[in-house]
């Protein structure tokens, strides 16, 4: 759901095929998987289920081990659950909620739109390489992942409170910002990610 020709687009730019498909033959025989999204999440999880995919998934990211990268909803479906427009249940691959930002009237805006800083909570390959002087990427989101596991968090963001700004569990990387629209050090990760063997 969503943009994902844009992500494909930088895949290509940066020299690694990368093919937009449904079919799950297809997933099972890629290298590595990219789930972008842009959304509704109970929607997005209709969408995966409706198609087949769930299964094909799961056995491909955790029990083949295949190197994963979620983006924007593509993240917050690795959760348990969330609240947008009702309760959903998520891949639960990630022991998180999602949730939707909450400030009083005349407060911050919802969404979350445009460029803002990230504090990578540890060091890891596929935040190597970046502007050291420059950790801002670009988000747009009215929900939020809450990881119930310190260790799964990567980097963090505020606006407003502390968010779970990135995901790192073993082979699963995934970040609440588009780094296809994050410029030079969004590319970074997505070229990080390409070479990337867990």
């Amino acid at each position: 759901m969503g943009n994902v020709r844009s992500v494909q687009n930088a895949f290509d730019a940066l020299g690694h095929e990368a093919v937009i498909t449904s079919d799950p033959g297809v997933i099972a025989e890629a290298e590595r998987l990219v789930l972008p999204g842009v959304g509704a999440f109970g929607d997005a999880m209709e969408n995966l289920n409706a198609r087949g995919l769930v299964d094909v998934l799961r056995r491909q990211v955790l029990d083949e081990q295949k190197p994963f990268l979620g983006i924007c909803l593509g993240m917050q479906l690795l959760a348990n659950s969330s609240t947008e427009h009702g309760a959903h249940q998520g891949l639960g691959w990630i022991d998180a909620e999602v949730t939707r930002f909450d400030f009083p009237p005349h407060g911050l805006k919802v969404p979350h739109m445009g460029w803002d800083e990230i504090v990578p909570s540890r060091e890891h390959p596929l935040m190597t390489g970046l502007r050291a002087d420059q950790f801002v990427f670009y988000f747009v989101h009215s929900y939020f992942v809450m990881c119930h596991e310190a260790g799964d968090v990567a980097a963090t963001c505020d606006y407003g409170l502390p968010f779970t700004a990135a995901i790192n569990k073993g082979n699963i990387f995934a970040t609440q910002f588009h780094p296809e629209k994050s410029q030079d050090n969004g590319i970074q990760i997505l070229r990080n990610f390409a070479e990337w063997r867990p």
